[in-house]
């Protein structure tokens, strides 16, 4: 897909020291990273769980 964007000519030059396509790629990588853990955040306070965090990581799988 294409699409036209305007972008500061400073950040886009420190970026380029890939290619274009791999410059955006890492760009949407890490747009994506962050909205992840935007959703992990989010859940903070609303799970329960019924084991400790030592509980879980020292047990039998």
């Amino acid at each position: 897909m294409r699409g036209t964007v305007t972008l500061d000519h400073n950040k886009l030059e420190e970026l380029l020291a890939e290619t274009k396509a791999k410059a955006v790629g890492i760009a949407i990588d890490e747009y994506l990273r962050r909205k992840k853990i935007e959703k992990i955040k989010s859940l903070k306070g609303k799970l329960k769980f019924d084991l400790t965090a030592d509980e879980i990581r020292h047990r039998e799988r």
